[in-house]
């Protein structure tokens, strides 16, 4: 009877440690990342009750949820995310909740510490895009001219026309076209000819002037088909070339007589300093910069780790890990080897079974009962056999 009781008692201690692994999987059941743990009973040597042998995690992944929020990544199959704190200690989490601070670095949104990842030349550490918030001053070097001139129209007048020095600053040019009665290279018959003025903003000294000259059939002639503009701009001398389309082709300005005048001037490269609109993460951890300008340039590579026995990763909380004795970190890319893919504004959430864990509750409930009963009736007995020992 006395060793009933002691074995009541150890399993209303087993069943409550129990409780606290399933409270605890209940509690976290929407922290992003949080892997819940199983606990088991085992035999005590010599039939003396049971006892937790221990808790193993598992490390099923959890269900990938979307966000709003761009920075916010998720791991589709194995491999964990990197983070390293102010003393350089490292964390491994499949959390992915992260944003960049005002230093341009990508951190985790919940303790602060530093995403880990590979450059865009392939150097290890922390994801930084200080040196990429801005994309430098492009100074242009191009004007394509497109749509058709007739002589009827000149002169004609092309305003508005933005480019950039090097140093990022807008310039407004204004081209006029007026019909030429002679051309200054030898022109095929029934070709048409066109003095070009190019003019700065608040100027009326010409930067740039030649002339254009179209075949009887409107496409532009060879030796006669740009205007290079040559001027000081920014405190830099600077050539733009006007570019009126190949020789022989309809691609770009034409001079077909007998229809309207649509000349207009598309501006194909440079623009001032410009800053990022955008990020967002790829599948393979890369984050993808997009500017005010429309360009897209690729950033920072997540980095991923893995160990050969992930479920002994010891946790520290809510959803970090240490990493495990003995074990050596395997670091790679998202999508390489057996790392998996990223999912960008997505979270993963807790792979916690709600159903699951009410079950076992349920199960664990009826065997506290149990043992509450053996330890009843064993103490029951102690008092009965006492009595009757009294009573003599």
């Amino acid at each position: 009877m006395m060793q009933a009781l002691y074995n009541s008692v150890s399993g209303l201690f087993g069943f409550s440690q129990n409780l606290n692994t399933i409270s605890n999987n209940i509690s976290n059941m929407n922290t992003p990342g949080f892997r819940g743990s199983d606990s088991f009973f085992e035999n005590v040597l010599g039939d003396d009750g049971t006892k937790i042998a221990g808790t193993a995690e598992n490390t099923s992944e959890g269900q990938i949820e979307q966000t709003s929020t761009s920075t916010d990544v998720a791991i589709q199959g194995d491999g964990l995310f990197i983070l390293k704190d102010a003393q350089g200690n490292l964390y491994y989490t499949r959390s992915g909740q992260f944003d960049f601070n005002t230093s341009g670095q990508l951190e985790d949104s919940v303790n602060k510490y530093l995403v880990q990842g590979y450059s865009p030349t392939g150097s290890y550490g922390n994801i930084d895009i200080s040196s990429l918030k801005t994309l430098p001053a492009v100074a242009t070097t191009t004007v394509n001219m497109v749509g058709n001139i007739v002589s009827a129209s000149s002169p004609d007048t092309i305003s508005n026309i933005t480019i950039y020095d090097a140093q990022g600053t807008a310039h407004t040019l204004t081209m006029t076209l007026t019909a030429a009665s002679s051309s200054t290279t030898p022109a095929p018959p029934g070709s048409t000819t066109w003095n070009v003025a190019i003019t700065n903003s608040g100027s009326t000294a010409p930067v740039g002037s030649g002339q254009v000259t179209f075949d009887q059939t409107g496409a532009p002639t060879a030796g006669a088909n740009s205007v290079t503009m040559s001027a000081n701009l920014g405190g830099k001398s600077q050539s733009v070339v006007f570019n009126f389309g190949t020789p022989g082709s309809f691609s770009g300005a034409t001079g077909i007589p007998g229809t309207g005048s649509s000349l207009a001037a598309k501006v194909q490269d440079g623009h001032g300093v410009v800053g990022i609109s955008s990020e967002s993460f790829d599948t393979n951890g890369i984050l993808q910069l997009t500017y005010a300008d429309g360009s897209t340039h690729a950033g920072p590579q997540l980095a991923l780790a893995t160990f050969p026995n992930e479920s002994s990763l010891q946790a520290i909380q809510g959803n970090l890990y240490l990493p495990p004795q003995n074990q050596v970190a395997q670091l790679g890319t998202p999508g390489s080897a057996s790392f998996g893919k990223i999912q960008g504004s997505s979270l993963e959430m807790s792979n916690v079974d709600l159903t699951q864990e009410l079950a076992d509750m349920i199960v664990l409930q009826r065997g506290y009962q149990a043992s509450s009963r053996v330890m009843t009736v064993s103490s029951d007995m102690l008092q009965q056999l006492y009595d009757s020992t009294r009573g003599g």
